[in-house]
């Protein structure tokens, strides 16, 4: 019982101070009650996991060995993966730049704007990308161009985010001195803002493309584009050779893009 009882400290003039109790056995409490009414509503059940378990081992066994012959197949739909994960990366970081800038109160001073740029920003943001990819076949048909509109607003949304909260976080003093020698607003930013941020924004910009590549593989489910739709192709044909040697062709990729935006981020910083 005297667990989490607090501890009384005296100090030298005589003062007694007595430490807060601790929440944690409040939190832990919520969290425990969460963790139980969530298993109820989803209707979880851990002996079903536990009884189709080797169901998983099966399938995962079918993989292997893996069909090598298949490799030619899926260099095009790798390469179109890579294509949309870079353009839909690549466009979204720049156009969040303006945007990013709308929304950062330090540098744009009108609310109304501010607000607005930030609630397009957490509106976009709440579409998963494969609900964006799926409204993007309806609109511009099946391919790889509905692939890259999806990643294009996932990366702008997040770009966009991630840089108007550095911008508020940056130092103004240097700026706010240039403006106040006579310097515009947009030069005083290019010299003084831009510096700090370049660094991070381009970091960013490259994490935001690894994982892209990785969101890029699943959106052929819905049809738009690239070593998806072969995945998802041969998972419902049950050409479980197939499908291993496309997960360990793009695990390679996945790995090899990650260590080169890991290197080139470790320099930048």
């Amino acid at each position: 019982m005297k667990l989490f009882k607090s501890t009384p400290w005296t100090l030298d003039d005589g003062t007694v101070i007595e430490e807060k109790k601790s929440k944690t056995p409040i939190y832990v409490l919520i969290g425990l009650v969460i963790v139980y009414f969530s298993i109820r509503m989803t209707q979880f059940d851990f002996q079903r996991v536990a009884e189709n378990n080797h169901q998983f081992w099966t399938v995962l066994f079918q993989m292997f060995p893996p069909n090598v012959g298949y490799t030619k197949t899926i260099v095009s739909p790798l390469l179109d993966t890579i294509k949309m994960s870079f353009i839909g990366s690549f466009l979204g970081s720049l156009l969040a730049i303006p945007f990013a800038i709308l929304a950062a109160e330090n540098i744009t001073k009108n609310k109304v704007v501010v607000q607005v740029v930030r609630f397009i920003f957490t509106l976009l943001r709440t579409l998963p990308t494969l609900v964006t990819a799926l409204i993007a076949t309806y609109i511009w048909g099946l391919g790889t161009f509905a692939g890259t509109v999806a990643i294009f607003i996932f990366s702008f949304s997040y770009i966009g985010k991630q840089l108007f909260e550095q911008i508020e976080t940056a130092d103004m003093g240097a700026f706010e001195a240039l403006e106040a020698l006579g310097s515009s607003k947009s030069k005083a930013f290019i010299m003084t803002i831009v510096p700090q941020l370049l660094p991070i924004y381009l970091s960013t910009v490259l994490f935001n493309f690894e994982g892209n590549v990785r969101y890029a593989a699943i959106l052929g489910y819905v049809g738009a584009g690239g070593i998806g739709m072969i995945l998802n192709e041969n998972i419902g044909w049950r050409e479980y050779p197939k499908v291993g040697m496309i997960l360990i062709i793009l695990l390679i990729t996945v790995i090899l893009i990650e260590s080169i935006s890991k290197y080139i981020r470790k320099r930048l910083t």
